[in-house]
């Protein structure tokens, strides 16, 4: 399955980021985690279909409310298939 490394920089911590993405990500149909990170961003892995990898992405630029996000840049892993979605 395809799978993505979307890396989210701007206001994303402290927002509850990580859990409004495993709710959307759930609701995509869409596995992974995403987990805070020491300089202030959060790293999101994914793994489902394109179209959802696509809707995710199209998301993570915005987020939930409270949420400034700047940046998502996303790089492509290899092919795998995750379970369950975490917020590690």
């Amino acid at each position: 399955m395809p799978c993505v490394r979307f890396i989210v920089t701007g206001r994303v911590q402290g927002v509850f980021f990580r859990a409004a993405t495993r709710e959307r990500a759930l609701q995509l149909g869409v596995s992974g985690h995403a987990r805070n990170r020491a300089d202030g961003s959060v790293e999101v892995v994914a793994s489902g279909s394109p179209q959802a990898l696509d809707e995710l992405d199209g998301w993570l630029h915005h987020g939930p409310p409270a949420a400034r996000v700047e940046r998502v840049r996303r790089e492509a892993l290899p092919e795998q298939t995750l379970r369950g979605f975490t917020t590690g």
